[in-house]
């Protein structure tokens, strides 16, 4: 899982437990995501995932932003033309807006579980490097 994937979403797949192919690990994940987002469809067998930009196993199969993304042809949602639409805006997360939103379920959520469960969601930063390499926002955004 260490070379870097950011999905067209902007999530880091690369860091996601998804990835593994230790049952174990994704064992924990599913539970993680059982407990912290409510999740009950995944099950150490389908959330196996290669990470979006590959044609190997999706963990998310209803997720609108990938194949909109393959068919417009961009390497990212931020290089769209139509972004932020309703396909991805449900999508962009920070480590902020994540605790925020889990609370007060994060109360009981450790720094071992969110590394596990959640910081892969973090795109904001990917997303604003890649909409200033779009020439969407000002090139100094990316660097703070």
């Amino acid at each position: 899982m260490s070379e870097e994937m950011i999905g067209y979403c902007g999530y880091n797949c690369h860091l996601c437990a998804a990835r593994s192919d230790d049952p174990e690990v994704r064992q924990r994940l599913v539970d993680g995501w059982r407990r912290i987002f409510g999740h009950q469809h995944y099950t150490v067998e389908n959330v196996k995932c290669d990470g979006c930009l590959s044609d190997g196993n999706l963990a998310d199969r209803q997720c609108k932003a990938r194949p909109c993304a393959i068919e417009r042809g961009v390497k990212n949602c931020a290089y769209c033309e139509d972004f932020v639409c309703e396909k991805v805006g449900h999508l962009l997360a920070s480590r902020e807006g994540l605790l925020i939103y889990c609370r007060p379920k994060t109360d009981t959520v450790t720094q071992e579980d969110y590394d596990l469960c959640m910081r892969q969601f973090d795109s904001m930063p990917n997303l604003v490097k890649m909409l200033a390499e779009a020439g969407k926002l000002s090139e100094w955004v990316a660097n703070i």
